[in-house]
């Protein structure tokens, strides 16, 4: 693999932007790929895939290069000089790259392949809470979280079946495969960017993980509903739910932030989901107007992330042990809060991209011994790790109300 001076320089420049100022990789690269017209497919993601590498590995390679944050400049090249080694690439001999002891990068790579911290490239408090939390799962589980995750696509069944799509997709050159056990999911056989294509434009999928597309089939709606999501965002589960309801009923789509929901009318929009009501959460005024009033309600808290880690890895690095006990407590306030919005007969939701115990099933339990919670019923619930079903960590637990 030959090494591009401009591709290699805007590696450099996203590694100061994401580990020096604090910026989110997803956007860090969406930018820097509009920098060069010119830059075709290849040299994008190769782009993408450098820059997500080293954040991922970043305490590792940190660890092998000597190096510690703020990173300088020459730090950072430091760290490309390690990705590179590691991946078997040879160095150009450019100024910026001093010379690279390929055999000492080798051996300390091997050293610290057997500490669990450095070998999975974690804070040690992260790797402290994974293990007492998950006990013997942890080494298989954070093993997981650092591949690289795979493109799931939903087919939007307001317009299109899953098989039809499968057809549409492949006359656009895009091979997928069906994923048994998930009824409306098309995985991609081969990278690539789905979002240029007709079928997206048409509004016929969304990307979705697989683990997420579970949430809304869990949340068991029928046709003719009120269905309230209560943190609904940019409306992934939103549109899923539209689908399930075949457009009937009554969506009431709520979060506290405007401009999530401005994206979310812009894709009902294009998969032609009409029964979607966004509403701005701006005091409890919002949530008491609704009590005993939804069929449904999903509340698809807000939390840690760490489920989502493959697709999200500079989140490691930005979350803190102080802000799981703040989540831990918003958690808690919401489901006694929203929970109230369910009319008796009614189910709820509560499900979160985590995979710690303490986010989920404690909260639940909690939840189900207060004084809202001793009127509902957990009738299922479900942990997703990734290590056993290969996509997003998750949880979801399924509650009536008598």
């Amino acid at each position: 693999m030959r090494l591009h001076r401009n591709l290699v320089f805007a590696v450099i420049d996203g590694l100061q932007e994401i580990c020096n100022k604090g910026g989110y990789a997803d956007k860090v690269v969406q930018k820097l790929l509009k920098r060069d017209k010119r830059w075709g497919s290849r040299d994008r993601s190769f782009i993408a895939e450098t820059l997500y590498e080293i954040i991922r590995w970043k305490r590792l390679y940190a660890e092998i290069a000597e190096v510690k944050e703020p990173f300088s400049r020459e730090n950072l090249w430091r760290l490309f000089a390690v990705w590179a080694t590691l991946r078997g690439i040879s160095l150009p001999d450019w100024k910026q790259i001093g010379p690279t002891p390929t055999r000492r990068i080798k051996g300390r790579f091997d050293e610290l392949s057997k500490i669990r911290k450095f070998k999975e490239s974690i804070p040690d408090w992260l790797d402290d809470q994974g293990e007492k939390e998950l006990g013997k799962h942890w080494d298989k589980e954070i093993s997981a979280l650092n591949q690289q995750a795979p493109v799931i696509m939903r087919a939007n069944t307001l317009k299109i079946t899953r098989d039809k799509l499968r057809g549409q997709l492949e006359d656009e050159n895009i091979d997928t495969e069906f994923i048994k056990g998930y009824p409306q999911a098309l995985q991609l056989i081969e990278r690539t960017n789905v979002f240029s294509t007709e079928a997206f434009k048409n509004g016929l999928f969304e990307v979705q993980d697989a683990s997420s597309q579970l949430v809304a089939d869990f949340l068991d709606v029928q046709p003719g509903q009120r269905v309230v999501d209560t943190c609904a965002g940019a409306g992934g589960k939103t549109l899923h739910i539209a689908a399930l309801l075949q457009n009937k009923g009554q969506i009431i789509a709520m979060d506290i932030y405007g401009n999530k929901l401005k994206e979310l009318k812009r894709r009902a929009r294009r998969a032609g989901a009409h029964n979607i009501e966004p509403r701005i959460i701006e005091s409890t005024k919002d949530i008491k107007k609704l009590y005993g009033k939804a069929d449904r309600v999903l509340i698809d808290a807000p939390c840690s992330g760490l489920g989502v880690l493959r697709r999200n890895p500079d989140a490691k690095w930005k979350l803190q042990p102080e802000f799981l006990e703040t989540i831990k407590q918003t958690q808690s306030e919401i489901l006694q809060s929203y929970a109230k919005m369910v009319k008796s007969g009614g189910k709820l939701v509560y499900a979160t991209c985590s995979i710690l115990p303490s986010e989920n099933q404690d909260q639940v339990k909690n939840f189900l011994s207060g004084e809202t919670g001793k009127d509902f019923t957990l009738i299922k619930d479900k942990k997703i790790l990734s290590h056993q079903s290969g996509y997003d960590g998750f949880y979801m637990a399924l509650l009536e109300k008598k």
